[in-house]
């Protein structure tokens, strides 16, 4: 009895096996094509402390163990069920009906309702990200420039005269002026 349920069993796995393995190679070629358009080197070149970059070579170990099983494992299609052995064991009664029924299975195709959606939001975001990347360089580069002259003002201030002062701020010259002028001494 037991030999007859591991036989069915294995029928019963046979048929979901067989029937799935069409999408499970879809999945994994998807996974394939995804995994080769991730820029690895690119985003390593961005981590800063010795932590981050562990962590990050970890994701990439499991991300090319999972990529290379569904490459391997999952994407070969099954071997086809030799239903005559089975009948030879079993019997033909049984068989042909797990024959039946496996052939009569049929899986719906899977339909992506959602990635059309998302797709146009997401396009609209990378735009912004991109938009965004622009303005942070250009104010990464400003900040720069002015961390350079506090600096450069830090290193001569013990040294620096009013009037080499005011020759690189004329607006505070006017202002002081002013105030001055108008008898206005700041109290």
């Amino acid at each position: 009895m037991n030999e007859r349920r591991a036989a069915t069993r294995g029928i019963e796995l046979g048929g979901r096996r067989g029937k799935m393995s069409g999408t499970v190679k879809k999945v994994s070629d998807a996974a394939f094509k995804v995994g080769k358009n991730i820029d690895w080197e690119g985003m390593a070149k961005l981590l800063v402390s010795d932590e981050a970059r562990r962590e990050f070579s970890n994701l990439r170990r499991a991300f090319d163990e999972v990529n290379s099983q569904l490459q391997t494992k999952f994407s070969q299609e099954p071997e086809p069920i030799d239903w005559d052995y089975y009948r030879k064991g079993i019997g033909t009664r049984l068989v042909d009906m797990y024959k039946e029924h496996y052939e009569s299975i049929e899986i719906p195709k899977f339909v992506d309702n959602v990635t059309p959606q998302y797709k146009a939001k997401f396009d609209s975001l990378l735009i912004e990200l991109k938009e965004a990347e622009k303005q942070s360089l250009k104010e990464s580069e400003r900040l720069e420039k002015e961390l350079a002259e506090v600096q450069e003002l830090k290193k001569k201030l013990s040294t620096m005269t009013a009037d080499e002062y005011f020759e690189k701020h004329p607006e505070l010259k006017k202002k002081f002026d002013d105030e001055i002028r108008n008898d206005n001494w700041g109290y």
